[in-house]
């Protein structure tokens, strides 16, 4: 009768225990930065943002160039006490070169951010990524997803709750679906 009760109250045990697993809640983390890197690269959309931002960055490098050739011309001429009607010349040519660049920056930037905030906008990236997000934390078995950005409160995650890698597979994969 001993043994019955025994082994009862210890297959008992077993149950309550693995219900207990079961009902765990399992938390997994994301790292959105390397995430919306992985969309860019296979968003038609990002991927223009990105040449276009490229584009500008070269021009500003290049306008950036020119204007340090007039301060170069500007130190020599400064040197070699030329006439001063020539050094006010370079001066004009300085300041009036450094408002254009200065202009051609903030328009930029503006036009960018705008272009930026439409991509982070976009419904269907939003849509993919929930659904990618979905199938892959009930594949693993996770009742969360976290994100592991800054602020997050997250302060500590054991690396094999980081389904990142698993995310970005499936959107290079286009696998939006089960």
């Amino acid at each position: 009768m001993k043994r019955i009760i025994v082994t009862v109250l210890l297959w008992g045990g077993i149950i309550v225990t693995l219900q207990a697993q079961q009902s765990i809640t399992r938390f997994a983390v994301v790292d959105m930065n390397r995430v919306t890197a992985a969309y860019a690269e296979q968003n038609v959309n990002a991927r223009s943002f990105n040449e276009k931002s490229s584009r500008i960055q070269a021009e500003i490098d290049r306008l950036n160039l020119e204007l340090q050739a007039l301060n170069d011309k500007l130190t020599a001429a400064t040197e070699d006490d030329q006439n001063p009607d020539q050094i006010r010349t370079l001066e004009n040519q300085i300041r009036t070169k450094t408002q254009a660049v200065q202009n051609y920056i903030k328009t930029s930037f503006a036009e960018l951010e705008k272009e930026r905030a439409a991509l982070a906008q976009n419904d269907t990236f939003v849509q993919q990524l929930s659904s990618i997000l979905r199938i892959v934390a009930e594949s693993e078995g996770y009742s969360m997803v976290l994100s592991k950005q800054d602020g997050s409160g997250i302060l500590w995650y054991s690396p094999s709750v980081d389904i990142t890698n698993k995310v970005i597979a499936r959107i290079r994969t286009g696998n939006a679906s089960r």
